[in-house]
């Protein structure tokens, strides 16, 4: 009988067994990192939920809770978010080192900053809900309710949970310049088609933080305006990598030329 002989890959591939055991490697730090990180966080709930409740605490606000559990529910909410928020990045490096051998110079770098980028602007995104926002909205939402003379007793259970989602919304608004330069990149969206829809974009920017605030004119603004100067942002960026794109097409890589 002749024996099946088994191809071997070419210099500097690897094989497909080999990419199935790089991936489960990478899972398994993953997994590993998310769940100390969960325990790190589950150690430091505490200070955090004190921290928060210490932002309503700051404008006249009182906190029940209104189950026994309700306490030991948000301290381990508050790990699995710490968590989230130190594995992500993480997770992020290791989807990037994984694709990393098939791109080129060009496309490595690109990535690597587009991950960088969005870290940054995520944490800006929360810093910037945590610092004006949310102390604004909580004062606002608090002064609306003296006039009838009711005294706020807050569950701590919905405070946080209110507090997460405004975090959330913010660092996923926060991202929109690192979206928008990652699709024309990829050539899903064009620059020009951001500049003529820029009228529109205004509206419907001012229609969201119509939805995600009070309903006054302040708060609105107050929203409004970091994801007007986000949106310029993205045109701006959008409009300087294009032109270097265009140079870089017409001049071949010198990877490129060696191929």
């Amino acid at each position: 009988m002749k024996r099946k002989t088994e191809k071997k890959p070419a210099d500097g591939e690897m094989t497909l067994s080999g990419h199935l055991t790089e991936l489960r490697n990478r899972i398994v730090v993953i997994v590993v990192v998310l769940v100390i990180a969960a325990f790190v966080g589950l150690g430091q709930a505490e200070k955090i939920v004190s921290v928060l409740l210490d932002i309503g605490r700051a404008k006249g606000y009182q906190f029940v809770y209104l189950a026994p559990q309700e306490m030991l529910i948000q301290f381990f909410s508050i790990s699995l978010i710490f968590a989230a928020l130190i594995g992500l990045p993480l997770i992020f490096y290791e989807a990037y080192a994984f694709m990393s051998p098939g791109l080129r110079k060009s496309e490595k770098l690109f990535f690597l900053l587009a991950i960088i980028f969005g870290i940054i602007f995520g944490f800006l995104g929360i810093l910037f809900a945590y610092k004006v926002l949310i102390p604004f909205m909580l004062y606002f939402l608090l002064d609306v309710s003296r006039g009838v003379n009711v005294s706020a007793s807050i569950s701590v259970g919905n405070y946080i949970s209110f507090l997460m989602t405004i975090f959330i919304i913010f660092a996923v608004i926060f991202e929109f310049p690192v979206v928008t330069v990652l699709l024309t990149q990829l050539g899903i969206l064009k620059v020009e088609w951001m500049k003529k829809a820029r009228k529109i974009m205004i509206v419907v920017i001012f229609i969201m933080a119509a939805i995600v605030t009070p309903p006054d004119i302040v708060s609105q603004v107050m929203v409004a305006l970091p994801m007007l100067l986000l949106y310029e942002l993205s045109v701006i960026l959008c409009t300087v990598l294009g032109a270097f794109r265009k140079k870089s097409v017409e001049v071949p890589e010198e990877d490129d030329e060696n191929e």
